[in-house]
């Protein structure tokens, strides 16, 4: 049993050196390997999601979409890939690994930990909004946007991260100098600033690749953000990064009966 459980392990790198990539219109670089059960076409249109002018700044970043990514082997390897799904093997991945093999930034993605189209996506759209702020920064007209509804106590927001940093932001700033003015942490503001867009961005992405509903995004941890503070950070999303050709971007309230 253990044998046949090793035969289907792959080092990240050796799929770095011999899986082919595919380049996307839109500059997004992507491959698939092993049992992912990805639909090819399904695959190709999530990645094509990527508006343009995001996925330039990905230029060393290859997304690789196969079934399950582990932590370290025995050989010390940090990062392998089971080829096909076994039980055993999803008990031990995780939903992505990084790894960087030569110049290539491998990001590999577990296909089959994740149950669905949405999940799948989400996962992908997250990689790609962390990357993308890693990359480019906060927009300034982001920044002023997001930190007005904060200090405006709008309810919730759009991950942990964000929920946190955005607090204890906030706690700091209810503290007063003796001049009168608040004290505000900055290294806390600048990190809910960075989590706020990413997380903008990747839900923005999410919505031009599949339909869904925004309580479909809710967490137990933390209220969700209140959803015209939501509406209001995608649009300037939206306009700061146009969609691709083929694919639009539009915002759909639901009327309470």
């Amino acid at each position: 049993m253990a044998d046949s459980v090793q035969n289907v392990l792959v080092q990240a790198s050796q799929i770095v050196r011999e899986t082919p990539t595919r380049l996307a219109p839109n500059g997004v670089r992507y491959a698939s390997f092993g049992d992912n059960a990805l639909d090819e076409k399904d695959l190709e249109r999530m990645v094509q999601a990527v508006p343009a002018t995001i996925a330039n700044a990905l230029a060393r970043k290859t997304y690789y979409f196969v079934p399950l990514a582990l932590g370290e082997s025995r050989g010390g390897e940090s990062t392998v890939v089971a080829s096909t799904y076994t039980i055993e093997m999803a008990d031990q991945a995780i939903c992505h690994r990084n790894t960087t093999v030569g110049s290539v930034e491998g990001v590999f993605i577990s296909t089959r930990l994740l149950g669905d189209r949405f999940a799948l996506a989400f996962e992908f759209f997250i990689n790609v909004g962390h990357a993308f702020v890693d990359a480019v920064g906060v927009p300034e007209s982001f920044s002023q946007l997001a930190w007005q509804q904060a200090v405006a106590d709008v309810r919730g927001e759009t991950s942990q991260d964000a929920w946190e940093s955005r607090n204890l932001a906030l706690a700091s700033g209810k503290v007063e100098r003796a001049d009168g003015k608040s004290v505000i942490d900055e290294k806390a503001k600048s990190s809910f600033l960075e989590s706020a867009f990413s997380d903008a961005v990747a839900i923005y992405q999410l919505s031009l690749s599949v339909d869904f509903d925004y309580s479909e995004l809710r967490e137990r941890e933390y209220p969700l953000l209140a959803p015209q503070a939501l509406a209001d950070r995608l649009r300037l999303v939206a306009n700061l990064f146009p969609p691709n050709p083929s694919y639009e971007f539009s915002i759909r309230y639901r009327r309470r009966a």
